[in-house]
């Protein structure tokens, strides 16, 4: 058994991951700086999982999933179809890199799509796509290094 590569196409922001974040309070050696909702220094807490909890309460949010809470799955994506916005995790999953991200479009090993670059180019404008990345990089007071949002190409293998 061998490793694939998917091809990963994405509108948003290369936020960069734990060997070098691509955030402007990155500190000197590229690290996150102290942030209220994420402890990079904890090998129990997680960049995404964090990320998106802290999204959600953002619009209150905030309930968890415990045996017999009846329709949490359902709210749950309600709430994630609200922000407009989700992560996506490129490079590999021994160094992850993390995209914030408003539309993607995966091509796993032995796939091809087809894309319509116009109607794709037309997209964010249509979706009000800037304004809800630019609310979650408010929300995670985050900054990327990268001047605005943008459709971005990259790969994951594993």
């Amino acid at each position: 058994m061998g490793m694939s590569t998917s091809g990963i196409l994405a509108y948003g922001f290369d936020l960069g991951g734990p060997e070098k974040w691509e955030v402007r309070e990155a500190g000197e050696y590229g690290e996150l700086p102290p942030l209220d909702w994420y402890n990079e220094d904890d090998e129990n807490s997680y960049f995404i999982e964090a990320a998106e909890r802290r999204l959600l309460a953002s619009i209150g949010f905030t309930e968890t999933w415990h045996q017999g809470n009846e329709g949490y799955f359902r709210r749950e994506r309600e709430a994630r179809a609200q922000l407009g916005v989700a992560f996506e995790t490129y490079c590999s999953g021994d160094y992850p890199m993390h995209l914030l991200t408003t539309k993607v479009i995966t091509a796993y090993g032995g796939d091809a799509h087809q894309i319509d670059v116009a109607e794709q180019a037309q997209a964010p404008a249509a979706g009000g796509w800037d304004a809800k990345l630019t609310q979650a990089l408010r929300v995670l007071g985050l900054t990327p290094v990268q001047e605005r949002a943008r459709w971005l190409l990259c790969s994951y293998w594993g």
